[in-house]
């Protein structure tokens, strides 16, 4: 295999310009030429790929967000947006293509391999959803932002003797949640994976009132939803002063930290080896820390278990 090309797809996470560097720095290493498709599939779609060199990966290891752009495109996902993205694949002479994203990125990739693609998948995603592997690039920089705003929060919450409720990204998957909420010492963790009612909240907050404590954090996950309705239901029955901060985006962007350039490194190194041996169509992974491909189409049909054993800690140490 000598021409692969690389896109990253979706919400971008931090590590996938680690793993671009990789992937192009292993692929010229192993005289390949490698190409960037520039904005995700819909930029495969219109064509836009540029060949990449040594130079095109330098210094961005260290940097947040894509070089290469993402999008979401619904073109994409037609029977006509997939022929179109084959035939440019086809006009560059791309033999295998490196898919970094998540769910609905593998899945545009496992339609691609259904249509003759030899293709790849990279997990670069901060909600940490896909079951098939302990966790994704990302997804533990997300972690350390949010326990930084955690921090920040609970200062100004032990100061004014409030409640905050923390909003954090994560969809249907409760990860950031769980891991950010016991790294930063929450009161209260609210996942979707768990059930939970507002009165639990607020009876766990206010056993921390008598026992004099100034500051209450409960992390909730997105996928929950109505951070406000527990807020007022918290103030309703503690008569603690309480708020919301919803994080937003600030938890995609940043430094990747130590453990995703890792990830992101190793992992961009292993497809390209595997695209060397013209072994393609799986995903990318990691156990007990060790990089593993799987079959695309098997890894994403694993479904995503919850760390009740983790969840459990909680109840321990947040008494």
């Amino acid at each position: 295999m000598k021409k692969i090309a690389v896109l990253t797809s979706g919400g971008d996470s931090p590590g996938m310009n680690a793993a671009i560097r990789s992937i192009v720095r292993t692929g010229i290493f192993e005289d390949m030429i490698i190409y960037g498709v520039q904005g995700g599939y819909q930029g495969l779609i219109n064509g836009d790929l540029m060949e990449l060199n040594i130079a095109s990966v330098a210094d961005i290891i260290q940097r947040g967000g894509t070089i290469l752009g993402t999008s979401r495109s619904d073109e994409f996902e037609t029977e006509e947006g997939l022929k179109k993205a084959m035939n440019i694949l086809s006009v560059y002479g791309i033999e295998g293509l490196i898919v970094l994203g998540g769910d609905g990125s593998f899945r545009g990739a496992l339609e691609l391999s259904r249509l003759g693609m030899t293709v790849i998948g990279i997990p670069c995603t901060i909600d940490n959803d896909l079951g098939y592997t302990d966790y994704t690039i990302g997804f533990f920089t997300a972690v350390s932002t949010v326990t930084d705003a955690i921090n920040k929060i609970r200062d100004t919450s032990s100061s004014h003797g409030r409640a905050n409720v923390v909003e954090v990204m994560g969809r249907s998957c409760g990860d950031i949640a769980l891991y950010a909420g016991i790294a930063g010492g929450a009161e209260s963790i609210v996942v979707p994976e768990k059930t939970f009612t507002n009165e639990q909240v607020a009876k766990k907050t206010l056993e921390g009132k008598k026992r004099g404590k100034r500051h209450h954090i409960i992390v909730v996950a997105e996928g929950v939803g109505k951070p406000y309705e527990i807020a007022k239901d918290v103030t309703d029955i503690t008569g603690i002063d309480t708020r919301v901060t919803i994080l937003g985006y600030i938890q995609r962007g940043g430094a990747p930290n130590v453990t995703d350039r890792i990830m992101a490194t190793a992992m961009g190194h292993e497809a390209v080896m595997l695209l060397c041996q013209n072994v393609g169509n799986c995903a990318m992974g990691v156990k007990n820390n060790e990089v593993f491909s799987m079959d695309l189409e098997k890894a994403l049909e694993v479904p995503k278990s919850f760390n009740e054993d983790l969840y459990e800690v909680l109840k321990v140490v947040s008494i």
